[in-house]
């Protein structure tokens, strides 16, 4: 079997079940093994029923002392009911939608439950437990069971399943990283890797199975950036632009006067674009630190020294707001933009006029989305590139719009605020200049962490800002329900049964829609737009509206699970309210109550500056929080975060730069000597991170 098989090559994924991983965007061997666990479970030993804690999983061993009762609740729903006990006490089991198991539940019969243990009513309640035999149970006692993203119609057990079956019909008779390296970092083989992430033996072979494999992902993103780095660091600039006077008379007629951040950063592009070697530059800054401005600045130099620019963003909601922001300030102060867009949801007619106007340079700023880079678009001068969010975009991706033009000067946008130590690694091919000030007459974002007993509460306030005109947002760290346990994790609230749960909690005169990132583009555009207008009053979502929407009447950010998301991405999806005049409010419901977990919220709760929470994120995040806190979102790495896992991208970087010294720049052939390495690399299968090609 080979990594780059199609699923349907195991026994029992057919094209209908094959259609159910594609909603994974699992269509190869190689999808598979590398989607890895969200989460593992562990069976503890059994305990008395006396020894129930709500909100956990347990196993117990007990009798069934009562004849289980159906009761049919309303069409398609029905509940079975069975009183069990043991020597400490007694308790309910409890099966939804399974008249049948009363027939493998008679009274005097002893089983072992397995299940989350809930409180109904002063009454300890098992829900939904599994009978399991006493083998079934002594084969897994103490051992982690793999808990997998999962989606409706394909469980958790399914995808363990195949996943047993893909590892062990793989080959691994070559490993991507040479054993003289796997021995100087403590890296375990690639086969041993992918049998530790997934069944592992112990916690502590799965943590050596993560660190291969997240260094594996940061190694080979670093040398694409080494590579990157040398080609554009030799770049002269043949024809520099010439400083343009009517730039200082456009600042000085703005109605606001730019911080000190903002003069000192459009100084530093300024002078980059006059210098004789071409800019490579990231603009690192908060949200709300005024990025926008600067960028129309450069913009501005571009177009005034007679050539075309770029603007590059990942969404096509934020494309047009940059589109729409770019023409405002034309029209306003009579700049010299003729600006146009160019996004994927254009039809065949308007997309051929616009691409003839780029190529014919009767347009000079082209704003749009990765549609700017495909094959078919051709521009007339373009001398600036910029890309908006570029954790969003792979390397590739950013080098592939720059070959559009002749020479052009590179501008990197994020409003994703990292520690330096961090960025300097991320972003080693690019100069780095950072917006660490504010306006001052922005209002800071009012903040509080609670528990759920405040929920109530909180949808009394998103009504009330409703009822005001204004918009929220509530964030689920999951998109659907799944059938199966998390381990002893609280249950996760997820997107699709929470909005059904907010429109009976709110006023019928609420508007409420979800988004995921699991819908077609064309439908998450429509949401985004929907919301954007005004035509959905509460938006509940993933993680997906971290970037790429901007709403200023949007007030209230509500986001449950807290604890399941790291502080830098909190932060950001905090980034989405506090954009208009009127006061905003973000509201993180924790169902943690853990010292560790308060303290890490707390810090938000505190401060609202970006590069301090992500120092903070950075410090209070450790080996203990491998799968407890959702990954951060940036750079998108499968594994890979680059808090919690700081250290193993500091020695990625430290063995990238050994491996490229040795071999590209002393002209050696990496292929002839470590072949299955830059085989791997080349072929782009290492964690779908975008790399340019060697």
């Amino acid at each position: 079997m080979q990594l780059n098989d199609p699923i349907t090559v195991l026994n029992g994924i057919g094209e209908k079940t094959a259609a159910l991983y594609h909603k994974l965007n699992i269509y190869t061997i190689h999808d598979l093994i590398t989607h890895y666990p969200r989460d593992y479970e562990e069976w503890r030993d059994i305990v008395n029923i006396g020894e129930l804690k709500a909100n956990q999983v347990h196993a117990i061993r007990a009798m069934v002392i009562s004849a289980p009762q159906t009761i049919h609740i309303r069409k398609n729903m029905s509940v079975t009911t069975v009183r069990v006990k043991d020597n400490s006490g007694a308790c309910d089991i409890t099966y939804f939608n399974m008249p049948y198991i009363k027939n493998s539940l008679q009274p005097g019969k002893q089983c072992i439950f397995r299940g989350r243990v809930v409180l109904k009513n002063n009454r300890m309640t098992m829900d939904q437990p599994k009978i399991v035999s006493p083998h079934e149970f002594a084969q897994n006692v103490h051992r982690l069971a793999p808990v997998y993203p999962a989606t409706k119609g394909l469980t958790i057990a399914a995808i363990t399943k195949a996943m047993h079956a893909a590892i062990n019909n793989l080959s691994f008779d070559e490993d991507y990283i040479p054993e003289s390296m796997r021995k100087a970092y403590g890296l375990t083989d690639f086969k041993s890797a992918m049998m530790g992430i997934h069944f592992p033996e112990n916690r502590d072979a799965m943590i050596a199975s993560r660190k291969r494999l997240v260094f594996e992902e940061f190694l080979f993103f670093i040398v694409s950036v080494l590579i990157l780095k040398d080609m554009t660091a030799q770049e002269i600039n043949d024809a520099p632009m010439m400083r343009i006077d009517a730039c200082a008379d456009f600042i000085k007629r703005l109605p606001y006067e730019l911080t000190g951040a903002q003069k000192k950063v459009w100084a530093e592009i300024e002078h980059d674009m006059c210098s004789t070697h071409l800019m490579n530059r990231l603009v690192q800054g908060d949200v709300g630190s005024g990025k926008t401005i600067v960028a129309v600045l450069a913009i501005f130099m571009c177009i005034m020294n007679h050539h075309q620019a770029a603007f590059m963003a990942p969404t096509e909601v934020l494309a047009k707001q940059h589109y729409d922001s770019v023409a405002e300030l034309a029209q306003q102060y009579g700049l010299p933009f003729k600006p146009v867009l160019l996004t994927g949801s254009l039809t065949a007619r308007e997309k051929r006029r616009t691409k003839e106007s780029i190529a014919l340079g009767t347009c000079n700023v082209i704003i749009g989305t990765q549609a700017l880079i495909q094959d078919d678009v051709d521009f007339y001068d373009l001398r600036l590139v910029i890309t908006d969010e570029q954790h969003r975009f792979g390397v590739k991706q950013r080098e592939a719009l720059a070959q559009k033009g002749i020479q052009p000067h590179i501008l990197v946008m994020s409003a994703t605020p990292i520690p330096r130590t961090l960025a300097l690694i991320l972003y080693g091919d690019l100069d780095i200049s950072v917006m660490d000030e504010l306006p001052a007459n922005r209002l800071p974002i009012k903040n509080c962490v609670v528990n759920t007993d405040y929920r109530k509460k909180a949808y009394e306030f998103i009504a009330n800002e409703v009822a005001k005109g204004r918009q929220a947002y509530v964030i689920c760290p999951m998109v659907e329900p799944n059938d199966e346990m998390m381990g002893d994790q609280p249950v996760l609230e997820n997107v699709i049964e929470y909005t059904e749960k907010l429109k009976k909690a709110l006023p019928d005169t609420v508007r409420i829609e979800f988004l995921h990132g699991q819908m077609n583009p064309k439908a998450k555009n429509y949401i985004m737009e929907e919301y954007a207008a005004h035509h959905i009053d509460v938006l509940v979502s993933t993680t997906v509206i971290e970037v790429g929407i901007n709403v200023p009447n949007a007030t209230v950010m509500l986001v449950e699970n807290a604890e399941r998301f790291g502080l830098a991405q909190l932060h950001q999806l905090r980034g989405r309210v506090g954009r208009g005049k009127e006061q905003s409010y973000c509201i993180f419901i924790t169902t943690s109550s853990q010292n560790d977990t308060m303290e890490r919220l707390q810090v938000l709760n505190k401060s609202n500056d970006g590069f301090f929470i992500s120092s903070e994120d950075m410090r209070l995040r450790g080996p203990g929080d491998l799968f407890g806190i959702r990954q951060s979102g940036q750079f998108q790495f499968q594994l890979g975060d680059i808090y919690q896992d700081a250290g193993i991208l500091q020695e990625a970087q430290k063995c990238a730069l050994e491996l490229y010294s040795s071999y590209i720049r002393n002209g050696k052939n990496p292929a002839a000597e470590h072949l299955s390495f830059w085989r791997h690399y080349e072929e782009n299968i290492s964690s779908g991170v975008d790399f340019i090609n060697i």
